[in-house]
């Protein structure tokens, strides 16, 4: 497997212009304004499930505009409030079935396993949570869904979804409200930036090999899918890239990671044929905050740096959660 992208000296220093609405706060602002003012509570019952020596649960929260979305809430069987770890999951991945995900909640954390709407079943066991948002003209996927007006893409729900988890989670009786970190893979790698950027007081934002960043790069030189969902679709709809693009920017991870106030933990492959090496470094390189690093796995696809990477996350976060 070659190397995808730039050689690791000019990565390092790769921070490129990337396109920013001037209306991208007061977006997002609204976004979440109008999702928060439809109102609507969690609601946690006890998951159908063997596991007996930790205590997993199903979450129903309100989403984007109100609307459910589920999540798995596994934790230790231990009194207290205790750090949380909300996770996002990788393109067409569900929440599968509880229990299936266990180390950080083995490692002491309330571990929340949200839900992507309208996906799951790309692989894995499945998911639970429809979108109940039609579509205009879109290649098979989601990353085109909407794309020709901000307010209507599929990422506009996604984030908001993410963002208001984190509402949900704050409600929770067990959870130290001050402990909050995001983390996920790939696609949950973006949406655990986006959340970063949009919610001020975490303890820490861990996105690890980072999907939806720096767009007009990796639209133009990502060989694999799902970047190459857009590039079709523009192959077909041929005057639509200056539309395409300007929706595309109100969901960049770079602009995000330029509104990210806790310590990050990044990581990149840069053997990763999905998502370029070059995206990644765009977003770290923007980040505002002192407290920051990247793993780098130079000989990994975009499965970077699997268990390796959890290791050290669960080490660099527990350093920033201990009370």
């Amino acid at each position: 497997m070659p190397l995808t992208d730039l050689p690791l000296e000019q990565l390092r220093d790769f921070r490129p212009d990337v396109a920013e609405p001037s209306d991208f706060d007061r977006f997002w602002a609204e976004t979440l304004d109008e999702s928060r003012t439809a109102g609507g509570s969690p609601s946690l019952v006890p998951a159908s499930t063997p596991i007996t020596e930790l205590i997993v649960e199903d979450l129903t929260f309100p989403g984007f505009a109100g609307e459910p979305v589920r999540a798995w809430v596994t934790r230790p069987r231990r009194e207290g409030r205790l750090p949380v770890v909300v996770e996002y999951i990788g393109y067409n991945g569900g929440r599968g079935v509880p229990g299936e995900k266990l180390e950080w909640a083995a490692a002491g954390y309330v571990h929340v396993l949200m839900d992507t709407r309208g996906q799951g079943s790309g692989w894995g066991t499945g998911g639970d949570t429809p979108d109940l948002h039609g579509s205009d003209a879109s290649v098979p996927g989601f990353m085109t869904r909407g794309i020709g007006d901000p307010a209507t893409y599929y990422y506009r729900r996604v984030f908001t979804d993410g963002v208001r988890l984190i509402d949900a989670v704050r409600e929770l009786p067990f959870v130290d409200c001050e402990r909050i970190a995001v983390t996920g893979s790939s696609q949950g790698g973006g949406i655990a930036l986006a959340v970063g950027g949009l919610v001020p007081d975490l303890v820490g934002v861990l996105p690890d090999v980072p999907f939806l960043c720096h767009f007009g790069r990796s639209v133009q030189l990502t060989p694999d899918q799902p970047f190459m969902e857009i590039t079709r679709y523009l192959a077909v709809h041929r005057d639509q890239d200056d539309r395409v693009f300007r929706t595309l920017s109100y969901f960049d991870g770079v602009n995000f990671a330029r509104r990210v106030t806790a310590p990050s933990l990044f990581s990149v492959a840069l053997m990763d044929g999905i998502v370029l090496p070059s995206s990644v470094f765009a977003a770290y390189n923007h980040l505002a905050v002192d407290d920051r690093e990247i793993a780098i796995y130079p000989f990994n696809g975009h499965e970077g740096g699997q268990t390796h990477q959890w290791v050290r996350q669960a080490e660099w976060l527990s350093a920033r959660s201990t009370p």
